[in-house]
């Protein structure tokens, strides 16, 4: 994409935007309101768990988590979804967000720039919490429906890692979006395709690895999460000792 196009600030969610996980948060209320089956939770809780614990790119392990993200809207009314979505924005997003990452997107909407949301969550989701928070738009993982009814499978691929920045890319290439001056925040170092997919990165609440990057790249970092006194004081130092021997090869090692 050319220069002179409109800028974009891209946030993933979980973990950026809100503390936890937007599949969780939707799972719990719709078994709360009595959709599915303590067997049917728990086999969602243990895809989502292995998926984020692990932060494996591995294809099995993608396939569940593929699978638990829209089997268990499967079968269900898109409108009814819909309707507790809303309740649930207000019982478990909302009181999870971080006010720290709201105030940066905010900031840039002030300055003239799109905010989008990108998540691995459902799209439907994904584009009601970016029109409760007032931001753009949103992309996120489609959910194959018929007359209606969610069919429990997804419409495309799940929207992680890569998928992410080919999904940037393509809506650059149709809204006229200058990749080179936006912006993208993450939690995660799963989304470095995200990320390098612009010219200004950055990482939010960053996990060990996205750390590392960040400060070996120079891209800013923002850490809003509480209890982190230690964190504070080490981890910077941590990760910049970890950036360093990534930085020097075995054989200037070996040479000093």
């Amino acid at each position: 994409m050319a220069n002179g196009g409109k800028r974009v600030a891209f946030f993933d969610v979980d973990n950026t935007i809100i503390r936890g996980s937007t599949i969780f948060f939707l799972g719990r209320g719709m078994y709360q309101r009595g959709f599915f089956s303590k067997r049917d939770i728990s086999a969602f809780v243990l895809a989502n768990l292995r998926y984020r614990l692990t932060g494996t790119e591995k294809p099995e392990e993608i396939a569940k988590f593929q699978n638990a993200a829209t089997d268990f809207i499967g079968g269900h009314n898109v409108k009814e979804i819909e309707a507790i979505g809303s309740e649930i924005y207000d019982e478990f997003v909302s009181p999870s967000l971080w006010q720290g990452t709201i105030d940066i997107a905010n900031e840039h909407l002030k300055n003239g720039v799109e905010v989008w949301l990108v998540t691995a969550a459902p799209q439907d989701m994904a584009v009601l919490i970016a029109n409760r928070l007032g931001f753009t738009g949103a992309l996120g993982t489609k959910a194959e429906i018929k007359d209606g009814i969610y069919t429990g499978k997804m419409n495309g691929l799940l929207l992680h890692g890569n998928q992410k920045a080919v999904a940037v890319k393509e809506l650059a290439n149709n809204q006229g979006i200058d990749l080179k001056n936006s912006f993208a925040y993450s939690d995660s170092h799963n989304d470095f395709p995200l990320l390098t997919a612009v010219g200004n990165p950055a990482a939010i609440n960053p996990d060990t690895l996205l750390q590392i990057r960040a400060i070996r790249e120079n891209w800013p970092i923002h850490d809003f999460r509480r209890g982190r006194a230690l964190k504070a004081a080490f981890g910077p130092l941590l990760a910049r000792f970890a950036a360093l021997l990534t930085y020097l090869s075995p054989r200037r090692l070996r040479s000093k």
